[in-house]
């Protein structure tokens, strides 16, 4: 079973937060602001959060930004995840992955189905990772994002938690980059 390991060091993260949406303003943003509550909460530093419309080319750019700022290690966005022709922010994510973490929809739609059944079907929730940043695409309710970061990120997002945990393969991510 999973557990945090009191011995070891908490590592902050340096998280951004994206959400996308046509019509919400930062006073509307309820789903951000739930992310930059609990990331703070949990100890972690809000690194940039920002708003941007449902536009895949403008949501891919934000993202390729992030990932080439050292001052990211992740990347957090939460709309536009559904099946409407708007909702195009997990092929923008999938268009800068370099791999895919698929377990994270698949557990994240687990967690989903405890809280609202069937409809869980309606979300593609996504995690995946680029130039050494991890990235996660969560739907635009802020329920969802409650149930993704408490049931899934703020483990993976905690050094101590074991048997394993994002954090710690930080420095593997772009191992291939420095390999000859």
């Amino acid at each position: 079973m999973a557990r945090i390991d009191e011995s070891k060091e908490f590592i902050p993260v340096r998280i951004a937060v994206l959400t996308v949406s046509d019509t919400r303003g930062l006073d509307q943003d309820k789903s951000g602001q739930v992310l930059v509550d609990r990331l703070e909460g949990a100890g972690h530093i809000l690194a940039d959060r920002q708003i941007i419309r449902d536009e895949r080319a403008q949501i891919a750019d934000r993202l390729r930004a992030w990932i080439a700022d050292p001052e990211v290690d992740v990347i957090i966005s939460t709309g536009g995840t559904g099946l409407t022709g708007r909702d195009v922010t997990v092929e923008a994510h999938r268009d800068v992955y370099e791999k895919e973490i698929d377990a994270f929809g698949t557990v994240f739609t687990m967690v989903s189905m405890q809280k609202i059944g069937t409809s869980a079907v309606q979300s593609r929730a996504t995690g995946g990772v680029a130039g050494g940043t991890y990235l996660f695409a969560l739907p635009g309710s802020s329920g969802a994002c409650k149930d993704a970061w408490d049931e899934i990120l703020q483990y993976q997002l905690d050094y101590r938690h074991m048997p394993c945990n994002f954090v710690e393969i930080f420095p593997r991510l772009d191992e291939h980059k420095r390999r000859k």
